[in-house]
């Protein structure tokens, strides 16, 4: 799948989004994410090999997040909602700490990702009349998902950490032409406050696991240096290999010889992984059909008009 064909599928969601959003404004809200990303890969960890979830996780590596959504309510157990976000991972192995398998392996990426979603909502606590003062001004709402995601992602990386960051997909660092599009499968859970059932403020969190291993750009083994776009004096092998460096500024660690073609430089037994935690606000839009303002006049502050009596001669 191209790039050109993921920019159609995105453009032609957010057309019908707005489309039924003209049709049935009073169960949507639209609104906007703000907040970090990190990630779950190859590069980070403490003092040991990879660990899964958050335990093996660089806090200092997170990044931003931030993208806007609609959301459309079937009925008060479940609610769609869709968006598109916009994110950055990064990680470095001069940040392990003193696991020194990864401080010789010496390598770093940052990737940004654009990622369109859909996923249900599933209610699991709400109260229309938080505090129960018999207002309804505010409420709030807890739930869980589980939807599906399309992804963009585009690593890349720095020679010892320093200077212009290049592209690394197209370098082939480890021999792979992977692909730059992908398929996730978002699940998190979240919360919304609603103000005056107009204002809605909220937080969410979300894991993402994918089905690529290479969102950091390693995976596998170090492949043959000669065999790299460039040879083995080209920018390819410098970024595919970069232990020689961290030898030569710290003797202690392992030798060059432990990072030659065939070695292990990443695990393909797990995939990469990344996670969201954003705040949220949006605007609940309502209804102005004549079945709406009858029924719901008093969310307005409306008062109900009686039909006037014909005057009698």
């Amino acid at each position: 799948m191209s790039l050109r064909t993921l920019r159609f599928l995105i453009t032609g969601a957010l057309f019908v989004t707005g489309s039924l959003a003209v049709q049935a404004q009073y169960a949507w809200d639209v609104g906007f994410h703000l907040g970090g990303a990190n990630y779950l890969g190859e590069m980070g960890g403490k003092d040991q090999p990879r660990r899964d979830f958050i335990w093996d996780m660089q806090l200092s590596q997170t990044r931003f997040a931030f993208g806007g959504f609609a959301r459309r309510k079937i009925n008060r157990f479940i609610s769609v909602n869709t968006g598109i976000m916009y994110l950055r991972i990064q990680g470095s192995d001069d940040l392990t700490v003193d696991y020194r398998p990864r401080l010789g392996r010496n390598l770093n990426f940052r990737n940004d990702l654009i990622e369109w979603y859909v996923r249900p909502e599933f209610t699991i606590y709400q109260d229309n009349d938080l505090g129960g003062h018999g207002k309804y001004r505010l409420d709030f709402r807890l739930f869980g998902y589980v939807g599906a995601a399309l992804y963009y992602h585009n690593p890349k990386g720095q020679i010892n950490g320093e200077g212009d960051f290049y592209a690394l997909q197209p370098l082939t660092t480890e021999l792979v032409d992977y692909s730059r599009i992908g398929v996730s499968i978002p699940a998190g859970i979240g919360f919304h406050f609603t103000q005056r059932r107009r204002h809605r403020f909220g937080w969410d969190m979300g894991w993402r696991t994918t089905f690529s291993d290479y969102l950091d750009d390693a995976s596998t083994v170090y492949a043959d240096p000669n065999a790299l776009p460039g040879g083995a004096t080209g920018t390819a092998a410098q970024l595919a290999n970069q232990s020689a460096a961290a030898y030569a500024a710290d003797p202690t660690l392992p030798h060059p010889n432990n990072y030659a073609a065939g070695a292990i430089r990443g695990d393909p037994t797990h995939n990469d992984s990344y996670l969201t935690m954003t705040f949220t606000y949006s605007y609940v839009l309502r209804g102005q059909s004549n079945f709406y303002r009858q029924r719901y006049s008093w969310i307005r502050g409306n008062k109900r008009v009686g039909r006037k009596s014909r005057a009698k001669f």
